[in-house]
């Protein structure tokens, strides 16, 4: 018989699929089985595939130890810089301010700088995770952005603020604001774009009525600077599809500098697009409702010129 703890980190998740995470060697038909046979309990009782668990629950189960070996705790993120730009910390989250040409996440098998691996070292470094000591958990961002796009991610240290920053940002209680540049002039101080998206390869398609397989995007903008030749606006995202900023603008002919796959005219390396701020609206009674209180965002002067320094405007 093994007997497992679950830990703070380990709450609110289902047993089966907690059980999965645990012990990768495991058979699924073996597990539910064993559910069913009562082989598997909590608490030494009968449990369910749907049980919920919480902190300082023991799960027994009845197993042959060769299906039970724990997952293999891996620390090759060491292996990447631990160098991050941090606009807020606290003892649940982080706000990381993504540089232009650095991945969000990993996009293959082996080891890749990006910033999910870039935190975990960094936090490894601090003494704030060591999967060694955790059985299901890792370290997470909650958002993810192009690899050419700077700008906020936020990145959660513990499992409960992992779900209610995910869930918060699934019902709309944190709004994302950008700072971009469009080619052209803008006529209309504020506006609100609203059309239907569809991811074709590496691309986003939008329609001004419903298609098959589209879905409604939108968004809010309002004029920050205008110029000659371009337009700084600030964009407030309602919905969160692959390339929305990018795609509506040029769906209005307006793309956005330097974003030559959505037709923009100058080849630069990256587009004038940037995360820059962030607000939160969480109902009371949510652990982060700390968060509606804070001011988090990156100098918008700061990135235009960034932008200029780097002959985005030229």
């Amino acid at each position: 018989m093994k007997e497992i703890i679950i830990k703070p980190n380990d709450e609110g998740q289902r047993a089966d699929r907690f059980l999965m995470k645990l012990f990768p060697d495991l058979p699924m038909g073996m597990l539910y089985k064993a559910i069913r046979n009562k082989k598997i309990k909590v608490n030494r009782k009968r449990c369910t595939n749907d049980q919920r668990l919480h902190a300082g629950d023991q799960i027994q189960l009845f197993l042959p130890p060769q299906w039970l070996e724990e997952k293999k705790a891996t620390v090759a993120f060491l292996q990447v810089p631990k160098a991050l730009s941090i606009v807020y910390e606290d003892d649940q989250i982080v706000v990381i301010d993504k540089p232009v040409g650095l991945r969000s996440q990993s996009d293959q098998a082996q080891v890749q700088d990006c910033v999910v691996n870039r935190l975990l070292h960094y936090l490894y470094a601090k003494g704030e995770y060591d999967p060694e000591k955790e059985q299901s958990f890792t370290p997470a961002i909650c958002n993810r952005l192009d690899r050419n796009t700077r700008g906020l991610i936020i990145a959660a240290k513990t499992a409960k603020a992992l779900r209610e920053m995910n869930e918060g940002i699934r019902e709309h209680h944190v709004q994302k604001y950008y700072l971009a540049c469009v080619e052209g002039v803008l006529q209309t101080k504020t506006g609100e774009l609203r059309l239907y998206h569809k991811k074709e390869g590496t691309k986003a398609i939008l329609f001004e009525t419903p298609k098959p397989d589209t879905k409604p995007c939108s968004l809010r903008y309002q004029i920050w600077k205008k110029h000659a030749q371009h337009t700084i606006i600030e964009v407030e995202l309602i919905s969160g599809k692959f390339h929305q900023i990018r795609a509506m603008f040029a769906f209005i002919h307006h793309p956005l500098l330097g974003d030559v796959k959505y037709g923009a005219k100058k080849q630069v390396a990256y587009q004038a697009l940037a995360a820059y701020r962030l607000c939160f609206h969480f109902p009371i009674h949510s652990g982060l409702a700390y968060l509606n209180e804070k001011r988090i965002m990156i100098d918008p002067e700061s990135i235009v010129d960034m932008w200029q320094r780097q002959t985005l405007f030229g």
